[in-house]
């Protein structure tokens, strides 16, 4: 049910705009042949992507200390602190994970999504912190993507909240996307929903006031 275009954005690892450049310009066939960017995939479909030549990334090096937890050739688990943005961008084009990544890495990054670059698999948000593991070759993107996709790796959060919970252990269920009223916000839409991903919460009551 997915469309092409946002299957090839997000197991190439690029902008919807450039899988869309991709389709058009013939590298992405469905069972061997061409299809439209909003093509329904199907279960059964075998897709073949072809990358253009690896090209430098535009994001610059930067000598940013990092915490890794652990690394070897394929795979390098960092820990972000809070207050790092993840990938640049509007606003953000300096001083992140990526430039620091960049400059720690050097020479062992492989073509990602046809640009020398890290993978990002998943993100977490500027001022949280924890770990994110990156795929330094595109192999290791391929899997990492798969795993996520899959839901066969599994991601916990911890958070601090205030509010009036009648119940001291609960669960809370919903899509989480961009709030349509405040592009700067997320928000939580009923399960199902076509807007944001699926998540769900357990909530535990430490402390009542």
């Amino acid at each position: 049910g997915a469309r092409l275009d946002s299957f090839v954005s997000e197991h190439a690892d690029m902008t919807r705009s450039a899988a869309v450049k991709l389709i058009e310009n013939g590298n992405v066939t469905v069972g061997g042949a061409g299809e439209p960017k909003n093509y329904k995939i199907r279960s059964g479909d075998i897709i073949e992507i072809t990358l253009p030549e690896t090209l430098p990334c535009e994001a610059q090096p930067e000598n940013i200390p990092l915490d890794i937890i652990y690394e070897d050739n394929d795979v390098i688990v960092i820990n972000k602190p809070s207050g790092m943005v993840v990938h640049p961008a509007a606003g953000n084009e300096s001083a992140t994970l990526v430039n620091a990544l960049l400059y720690h890495c050097a020479d062992s990054l492989s073509g990602i999504g046809g640009v020398a670059r890290p993978g990002i698999v998943h993100r977490i948000d500027k001022d949280t912190s924890g770990l994110l593991v990156v795929a330094k070759t595109a192999e290791a993107k391929t899997h990492l993507g798969l795993q996520f996709f899959n839901k066969t790796t599994k991601r916990e959060y911890n958070a601090l909240v205030w509010g009036n919970f009648t119940e001291d252990v609960g669960r809370v269920e919903g899509n989480i996307g961009r709030d349509p009223k405040d592009r700067m916000r997320m928000a939580v839409f009923p399960p199902g929903s076509e807007v944001g991903k699926h998540a769900v919460t357990h909530y535990y009551v430490l402390e009542r006031f």
